[in-house]
Formats: C-alpha cells, structure tokens, sequence
C-alpha cells in the first residue's frame, strides 16, 4: 500500500530510510493496513524522525467519529511501542490539541505532544514526540520524535510543518 505524500520542498535534509506497509490491527473481520514512510535526518543519536503513514479500513467503512475515536487509541499506542522500539522510554503526554493541515479537504487533526528520553553513550537525553491523526477521506497520521537540545524549537517547527503538509496519495498538488 502506498504511504501517504509529504511536500518534496519540506524534505530538505531528510532521508527517505523505510517504505513500509503493515497490518497493525485487526480484530474478527476488521483489519487496518498502513503505508508509512519513516524519515530520519544524519545527525548524532538520537537522530530526530519523521514519518506519515495512511490507513484502509477493511471491510471499508468512511470515517465516523467512533473509528476515529479507535484510530486515534490505536495510533498513539502503536507511537509509543514504535518510540520504545527506538529506546525513548519515560513518556508522558505533555498535550493534546486540534491543529490545521494543508489539506483543505482535510479535517483538524489532533496533535499529541509527548516528552520522554533515551540514553546516549551513557547519558540521558530529553526527547520530545508529536503524533498527529486526521482524515481526509482516509485516516493519516504523522509525526515523530526529537531531541529537546540544541536546535529544538527550529526542529518541532520542521516536523510540524512536514505534519500539516502530509497528504492522500491521489493528490495531484503534491509529490513525493
């Protein structure tokens, strides 16, 4: 399945490093599949990523504010596994809140912000991690996570900007 389309012009200094789809949930006859792109900038570790993925529903269902509601569950807590699975462990949701997307078809999407932190040659490092689910005919999600030092804010902008640009794959104004 292919993964969800993130502006070309906002990828400066980003690597394309995982094309992935998955079955993260299924459950009798439902079942989700997932797209996702996973980037990741070269810098020391921990390095700061970024990935957007897109969701079928099976059996295909439009979304409803119940599903959106699972969604949403199931996003933060497959987020949080894949952020353990990079060592970032100790999180705790720092915010929740609607954000816009570019998308103008698109609804808000709800941004969870969470702070936690992984080791580093034997240090502790504060990381930060944004989780965004929206729809836009199909469900999205975007986000990632990132040391809170040097650079942070110029770098939640960067991943926030790459969030709110993530788009169907359909879309003609966008490439990949």
């Amino acid at each position: 399945m292919e993964p969800p389309v993130v502006p070309r012009d906002r990828l400066d200094g980003w690597t394309l490093v995982a094309e992935t789809t998955e079955r993260p949930f299924e459950a009798g006859p439902v079942s989700v599949t997932a797209g996702t792109a996973r980037y990741e900038r070269e810098t020391p570790p921990p390095r700061p990523f970024f990935f957007a993925s897109r969701l079928r529903v099976s059996p295909e269902t439009g979304p409803n504010p119940a599903l959106t509601r699972l969604v949403e569950s199931r996003a933060r807590e497959g987020f949080r596994d894949r952020l353990a699975e990079r060592d970032i462990t100790g999180l705790a949701r720092r915010d929740e809140r609607r954000i816009d997307v570019d998308d103008p078809d698109a609804s808000r999407a709800t941004l969870t912000v969470s702070h936690g932190r992984c080791e580093v040659d034997g240090e502790r490092v504060s990381v930060e991690a944004l989780l965004a689910v929206w729809e836009a005919g199909e469900y999205l999600l975007a986000g990632g996570a990132y040391p809170s030092g040097d650079d942070f804010e110029a770098t939640r902008r960067e991943v926030l900007s790459l969030v709110r640009g993530v788009r169907p794959p359909d879309d003609d104004a966008v490439e990949r």
